[in-house]
C-alpha cells in the first residue's frame, strides 16, 4: 500500500511508520519537519502544517491516510476534505477522552461522549490552538471523528486509545513508575492495591492499527489494554521483578494522600482517586478491538523497553511524577501517623 501519515516522527506516528515500512508499504510523511527530522531517511517527507498549509498534499494520491496529529475539527475537516477524492481510507487517531459519565467501568464505543454547543465551538475558534485543545480535548476529538466520517462516509476508521506507553513516551507518566521502582528503597504506592489500571504499549497499538488499515476496516474502536484485569499492585510488582529492584512499596491511604495535596494522574500517574468517581476512565471495554486481532506483548517487555529508552535520555525535568522530597515527606508523615 501507499500510505500517507500526518505526523509520523514522534510517538505513535513513529511506530506506525516503522510498522508500515517493515510490512513493505510505501510511506509518505507530512509534518512541519521539526520533531526528529532525521528519522526515516528512506521515506518521502512533505513539509506542511495542520493549521493552514496542506499545499504539499494537493494533486497526490494514496491508498490510505493515518492522521496522528489532528486535534481541532476545523483542521481535520480541511485535511479530510482535501484528501476525500484522492485517498480511499482515512484512519483518525482519536482518544478515549471523548467519553463522559465515567462513574463505572465497561465503557464501550456506544457510551456517551462530550458535546460542545455551537456557541462554545465558535468561541474556541478564537483561541490559540493549544489553549483550545487543553480546554476541551475530548469534545474536540469527537468532533474531529465526525469530520472524518463526513468526508469518508464509507472509509473512516476512528481509533480511541487510552493511555499509550512505551519507548519515546513524551508524557513521562508510565516512565515515572519505571524510573522510581528502579531506584528502589521505600516507594510511595497510592490508594488501593487492587485498583485496576489500563494502558497500551505503543508498539502493540501501531501494529494493530496497521493491520486494520491493510484490511480497510471502518468504524470506531476503543484501544487500550491489557486483555485481562491489571491492578496497580500487579503492575508495580512486575516493575520490581523486571528491573530486579529492591523497592519496598508503602501503600498510602487515599484520604491521607489527598490531605497532603498529592495529585492523582500527574504526580502519581495511573492513580485516579476513588473519590473522583472516574472508575470508567481506566475501565474501557476493548472487546471489539480484541475481536479484530488486538494483541499484547508481555508487560515485562514494555517495562524493559521503556527503561532502556529512559537510560538514553538526558536527565531533564520530567512532565509527570512526584518530587522525591515531597514523596519522602509524605512517607514520613504516613509512618508517624500512629505514633
Amino acid at each position: 500500500m501507499n500510505i500517507l501519515i500526518l505526523g509520523g516522527t514522534r510517538f505513535l506516528g513513529r511506530f506506525l511508520t516503522e510498522a508500515a515500512l517493515s510490512s513493505g508499504h510505501e510511506v509518505t510523511l507530512l509534518n512541519r519537519g521539526k520533531a526528529n527530522p532525521d528519522l526515516f531517511p528512506e521515506v518521502e517527507k512533505l513539509i506542511g502544517d495542520r493549521y493552514g498549509d496542506l499545499q504539499a498534499l494537493r494533486g497526490r494520491r494514496w491508498d490510505a491516510v493515518i492522521d496522528t496529529s489532528g486535534y481541532l475539527p476545523w483542521s481535520v475537516q480541511e485535511s479530510a476534505e482535501l484528501l476525500a477524492k484522492s485517498v480511499g481510507h482515512y484512519t483518525f487517531i482519536s482518544s478515549a477522552s471523548v467519553y463522559v459519565d465515567l462513574e463505572s467501568p465497561g465503557i464501550n464505543e456506544e457510551h456517551a461522549v462530550g458535546q460542545l454547543s455551537a456557541d462554545e465551538l465558535e468561541e474556541l475558534k478564537t483561541k490559540e490552538a493549544e489553549a483550545a485543545i487543553n480546554e476541551h480535548y475530548g469534545e474536540l476529538k469527537f468532533l474531529c471523528e465526525q469530520e472524518v466520517e463526513r468526508a469518508f462516509p464509507e472509509g473512516a476508521l476512528n481509533i480511541r486509545p487510552g493511555l499509550i506507553v512505551g519507548p519515546y513516551d513524551f508524557t513521562d507518566r508510565f516512565t515515572y513508575w519505571v524510573n522510581r521502582v528502579d531506584k528502589g528503597g521505600e516507594v510511595l504506592a497510592p490508594g488501593r492495591r487492587d485498583k485496576e489500571i489500563q494502558f497500551i504499549d505503543v508498539r502493540d497499538l501501531a501494529d494493530w492499527i496497521l493491520r486494520l488499515v491493510e484490511e480497510q476496516r471502518t468504524g470506531t474502536f476503543n484501544a487500550t489494554g491489557p486483555e485481562s484485569a491489571l491492578t496497580m499492585e500487579k503492575f508495580l510488582e512486575e516493575c520490581k521483578a523486571t528491573l530486579k529492584s529492591d523497592a519496598d512499596f508503602i501503600w498510602v491511604d487515599e484520604q491521607f494522600l489527598l490531605g497532603h495535596k498529592v495529585e492523582g494522574w500527574s504526580e502519581l500517574p495511573l492513580w485516579i482517586p476513588d473519590s473522583m468517581n472516574l472508575n470508567g476512565f481506566l475501565g474501557v471495554d476493548i472487546q471489539k478491538a480484541l475481536q479484530t486481532g488486538l494483541r499484547f506483548r508481555p508487560l515485562s517487555d514494555t517495562i524493559r523497553a521503556t527503561f532502556e529508552w529512559e537510560m538514553t535520555r538526558e536527565k531533564a525535568e520530567r512532565k509527570a511524577g512526584m518530587d522525591p522530597e515531597k514523596e519522602q515527606a509524605v512517607l514520613k508523615d504516613w509512618q508517624q501517623r500512629a505514633l
